[in-house]
């Protein structure tokens, strides 16, 4: 497999069409390659437009998504973010390439491991890796100035608002299938947040991500 040629349609196929213009991310995704941190038994299948199983029930998010959520975060180089759910670590390494640090947390500790090796092959050393259930909230290191979550809530957690600085952005993908929506919050000043629906999808959620009231009649 030729997978210059695979990114190369990758970007121009599933990604501009996608309303992904940004330079900066265009540039990233054809520099990191996905091929290397996907599994081995779907390396060919890198480039595809579906979610890659990473075991245990994870998966990774298709490309487009990826690209649009680190569009839509617009990353800064001053700047520290925290990943909720590092996966692959494929997610991990673009927001690398952006920020000042970044501190990614997955609930699975042979899916962290296997990113850390990945990462280290990358040469990419702006990364704290840590293992936790962080779907309600991770102030570790707060507060951060962008948090990222990368599985869907069904509601999102307050404590992530309180975690960022003040012009501090948070985007999650909330709500229930078939309906979600991706959420940007940011941080107005200490008692303000501004929200914005940005788009319509559907990823997988959290592992214990928290669930609203649900009324029963």
């Amino acid at each position: 497999m030729n997978f210059e040629t695979a990114r190369h349609n990758m970007i121009e196929q599933q990604i501009r069409p996608w309303n992904v213009l940004d330079f900066a991310v265009l540039n990233l995704l054809d520099q990191i390659h996905r091929e290397d941190f996907v599994p081995a038994a779907y390396k060919n299948m890198a480039f595809s437009d579906f979610e890659i199983p990473l075991g245990n029930g994870e998966h990774m998010l298709a490309p487009r998504i990826e690209a649009r959520l680190l569009q839509e975060l617009n990353v800064q180089p001053h700047e520290t973010v925290l990943e909720i759910g590092t996966g692959s670590g494929y997610m991990t390494a673009l927001l690398a390439q952006l920020a000042l640090r970044v501190f990614s947390v997955e609930i699975d500790p042979d899916l962290s491991t296997e990113a850390g090796r990945k990462l280290a092959s990358h040469d990419i050393s702006n990364v704290t890796l840590e293992v936790g259930d962080a779907a309600n909230g991770w102030d570790n290191h707060a507060p951060y100035d962008v948090i990222i979550l990368t599985g869907s809530v069904p509601k999102l957690s307050e404590k992530f608002k309180q975690s960022l600085n003040v012009n501090g952005r948070l985007l999650a993908v909330v709500g229930d299938a078939p309906t979600m929506e991706v959420q940007r919050i940011t941080r107005i000043s200490n008692t303000e947040f501004k929200r914005e629906n940005l788009f319509e999808t559907v990823i997988p959620a959290l592992k214990n991500a928290p669930e609203p009231t649900r009324f029963s009649f």
